[in-house]
């Protein structure tokens, strides 16, 4: 049977026109046509994910990295909606990482995963002060904020006794690393939806590595998430990324569809192709030698 065709036929069947049969995160929700249209449409995008990566093969206990933004809030009440569901045989703790940025309000995650009835961590520490230490002036702050934050978690998933670190980057956000690496690092490369980590111990998955921004952001307003904005990399005017995500926004104005064709293209390779000698033989094509007929 068709893996795709299931997955939308198992989520139709579960999200009906009243929003019955979910979590209590989604109570309170609009109980209009148009959010239960974009609920299921996420719905079954996370789960094509996990089939397609097989992010559920031998996994047993999740850490969500909760930063307070819309994706990762959109991440963690998808998945515990398909949780609730029986469709996602994992634990769930989510993870707020208090990197110590001035004026943060401490209270608001622990508030909203208490009423929500979900495990979770809060963890100081403060790698804010870190990165205006050792970055300068007007210098791009997201690589080494990226990597102490990373290696926190890391170590928060392995002390929780979690098998994955999950990720709320979305289907913009690898489109995105992808142009970067392509016009600034001069490679092929992306996020992955599925990466095990250099020490082996530990799987780092994005299930929402298919799903829109522009679906998480209305998600996000219909849900009424207490979002927490970045003052650290939100700061910053010019950023790389940011010249990317206007650059596909501009594509994607121009070429309705183009986002979607793009990340299609990411799952379909031909290294005979590219330019690569260590991905294709090249070396090793020879032509046939002409018929004597």
């Amino acid at each position: 049977m068709n893996i795709a065709a299931s997955i939308v036929g198992d989520v139709a069947e579960l999200v009906d026109a009243e929003g019955a049969a979910s979590h209590p995160l989604f109570a309170q929700v609009p109980r209009s046509v148009s959010f239960n249209k974009l609920r299921k449409r996420l719905l079954r995008q996370v789960r094509q994910a996990l089939e397609d990566f097989q992010m559920l093969k031998g996994q047993k206990r999740w850490l969500i990295g909760l930063s307070g933004g819309k994706d990762s809030y959109g991440l963690l009440a998808l998945l515990l909606d398909l949780q609730w569901r029986g469709l996602l045989p994992v634990e769930l703790v989510a993870c707020n990482l208090d990197q110590g940025q001035p004026n943060f309000p401490k209270h608001v995650l622990p508030d909203y995963l208490k009423s929500i009835g979900v495990t979770h961590r809060i963890e100081y520490r403060d790698t804010y002060s870190i990165v205006k230490e050792k970055v300068p002036e007007g210098a791009t702050y997201c690589s080494l904020c990226s990597r102490l934050r990373r290696g926190n978690l890391y170590r928060i998933a392995r002390e929780e006794g979690c098998d994955a670190l999950v990720l709320g980057h979305h289907r913009e956000d690898i489109l995105e690393t992808f142009f970067m690496n392509f016009f600034h690092g001069g490679r092929l490369a992306s996020m992955p939806a599925k990466l095990l980590n250099d020490e082996g111990d530990l799987m780092v998955l994005r299930p929402l590595a298919y799903c829109a921004e522009d679906d998480l952001a209305r998600f996000a307003v219909a849900m009424e998430f207490p979002i927490i904005p970045c003052d650290l990399c939100g700061s910053q005017d010019g950023l790389q990324r940011n010249a990317m995500k206007d650059m596909l926004a501009d594509i994607e104005r121009r070429m309705p569809g183009r986002k979607d064709t793009m990340l299609r293209a990411l799952a379909h390779v031909n290294p005979s192709h590219l330019l690569d000698p260590k991905l294709f033989d090249f070396a090793g094509l020879v032509a046939a030698a002409p018929s004597s007929e």
